[in-house]
């Protein structure tokens, strides 16, 4: 297994964030970003559905 120092630092840095302010925010910045991400996948994958009315 490879080790990749931008994702130690990622999970660094989630580790601090859970220590000091619990799992909280750390929850809704997880819940935003699968949100937005489910959003985009589902406006990119109908936009192919759209009919032109020539």
């Amino acid at each position: 297994m490879e080790h990749h120092p931008a994702a130690a630092r990622l999970t660094e840095a989630a580790v601090v964030a859970v220590q000091q302010h619990g799992t909280g925010n750390l929850l809704r910045v997880v819940l935003v970003v699968m949100v937005l991400g489910c959003a985009l996948t589902a406006w990119f994958l109908l936009r192919g559905y759209k009919r032109k009315d020539d």
